[in-house]
């Protein structure tokens, strides 16, 4: 099934009650289209968004339960109905061991992996991890308006080329300037199962219109 992955960020229409009406639009268009859509809110707002569509953080720290004042407990996010995280945006990078330790730990409890790479050569030692999925994102290309799967396919080509190298099992997305069907279905065809984006959706007038096409655009 095509995926898509709504990441929230910091925006102040995706707090409060904003953060649930955009996960009713993503609910609405996942039911309309059949196409398998995440939402990515401020850990905030995952008690939510959770009991309406399926929902991530934004982040999570290699943590235990225990002393970690301001950090993410991966346990947190279970609790309160989310089924993963982001892991390793451009925004929020992370240390090669700290990512494996922080998948390893989601992988105990059942939650799912969303690690970003900003190229192939990033995506492939990310692979060896094991997470359950990638999300090859240029970080010169995020709010953009320039999608990645049209000003460089080739990142996408050659990244999809190295995870399956490396391990068969790990999904793809493809995000950065993802803002229209048509950037989400050249993604389709460059071998990803769907994309991550986040101003395109988010700041849009009308979101729905907006996801709908890019929902269409991976069928």
């Amino acid at each position: 099934m095509a995926l898509v992955v709504l990441n929230f960020k910091a925006y102040k229409q995706a707090i409060g009650d904003g953060a649930a009406k955009l996960a009713q639009i993503a609910k609405e268009v996942s039911q309309q289209t059949g196409v398998r859509i995440i939402v990515a809110p401020q850990p905030t707002e995952i008690s939510k968004t959770s009991p309406i569509i399926e929902t991530i953080a934004q982040h999570i720290d290699p943590i235990d339960p225990g002393r970690g004042t301001g950090f993410i407990l991966a346990d947190s996010i279970l609790q309160n109905r989310g089924i993963g995280s982001l892991l390793n945006h451009s925004e929020h990078k992370m240390d090669y061991r700290e990512l494996g330790v922080a998948i390893a730990k989601m992988r105990e409890l059942g939650l799912k992996s969303f690690v970003c790479a900003k190229d192939a050569d990033e995506a492939r030692q990310i692979a060896f991890l094991n997470p359950d999925f990638i999300a090859v994102e240029p970080p010169e290309l995020i709010a953009s308006g320039k999608s990645v799967s049209n000003e460089k396919p080739e990142v996408v080509k050659d990244s999809v080329s190295a995870i399956q190298q490396v391990n068969k099992k790990v999904k793809i997305l493809c995000g950065a300037g993802i803002s229209n069907g048509a950037d989400a279905k050249k993604a389709k065809e460059l071998g990803t199962e769907g994309v991550l984006l986040a101003s395109a959706f988010v700041l849009a007038k009308d979101p729905k219109a907006v996801l709908l096409d890019i929902a269409n655009g991976l069928k």
